[in-house]
């Protein structure tokens, strides 16, 4: 009897096409041209065949050859990708994960944006069952510093910026919770970079907890957050791990990758 194969990913069944995809990849991996014999070594290909297949993939455009011998990906690439990237939204690419973790913890999940100083919910998951009596409307709207969302955003601004924020804005509050001065602010975002997560503490409704985890794009943003809400009784933060994974596959679709974060984060100290 044949051994399953150990190997899960699926593989193209055009070997030819297998072979493509690996030099693509391995063009991919460096920011730098490539010489042939270097893509040869990397992908065990005869550098007859490595060639055949780079001269195929510069006719299409998909690989470039900056001088002789030497490659690197091509326009077309970028081309196709933008057209991907314009078909992309972040809706789209949340709601069928969304459904799926609420199934997880039968508590309202929410989708969220930042739209100048408030955030914005855009989507919800969530039942009558899940004991909610105060949930908030898709197109509702709430000031950043208190929600869950809203801070993950201040937390990704550089200090000046949450300052004028809070000179903009006067930091109103909502709840006896509600952070409404600057230093408890400040120390609320430091723990939200540190922890890639944020609370909302009945700090914009009373009864009503929340911790939030941010969803990016292909790269590096921060273009959304994605919040559990919850009775205050009932938060659960065994819940935290579930929704940092839906969110990392919401980002994955938009294009998010561990590499666009580093070079973001590289770029913005």
């Amino acid at each position: 009897m044949k051994k399953p194969s150990s190997d899960l990913s699926p593989r193209p069944s055009v070997q030819v096409l297998e072979r493509m995809f690996q030099l693509i990849d391995i063009l991919a991996a460096r920011d730098e041209p490539v010489s042939l014999k270097d893509l040869s070594d990397r992908s065990g290909l005869h550098p007859s065949t490595a060639h055949r297949i780079l001269h195929d993939l510069t006719i299409g455009r998909f690989v470039d050859r900056p001088e002789s011998g030497s490659y690197r990906l091509g326009m077309r690439l970028l081309e196709l990708g933008n057209l991907v990237k314009a078909r992309l939204n972040v809706r789209d690419a949340a709601i069928l994960p969304m459904r799926r973790l609420h199934k997880l913890i039968q508590q309202p999940v929410n989708l969220s944006v930042r739209q100048g100083d408030e955030i914005v919910y855009i989507e919800r998951a969530y039942s009558e069952r899940s004991g909610m009596q105060v949930v908030r409307a898709i197109g509702g709207h709430a000031p950043l510093h208190l929600t869950s969302t809203g801070k993950l955003f201040l937390a990704a601004e550089e200090p000046q910026r949450v300052r004028a924020y809070c000179a903009r804005t006067g930091l109103p509050g909502h709840t006896r919770n509600s952070i409404t001065q600057l230093p408890l602010l400040e120390r609320e975002l430091s723990h939200a970079r540190q922890y890639g997560m944020a609370r909302d503490n009945e700090e914009l409704e009373i009864g009503v907890r929340c911790i939030a985890a941010g969803i990016h794009d292909d790269q590096g943003e921060l273009v959304a957050g994605l919040s559990i809400s919850a009775p205050a009784d009932r938060l659960d933060d065994g819940w935290l791990p579930k929704l940092q994974s839906c969110a990392q596959e919401i980002s994955l679709a938009l294009g998010y990758t561990p590499k666009a974060r580093a070079k973001r984060t590289a770029g913005n100290p």
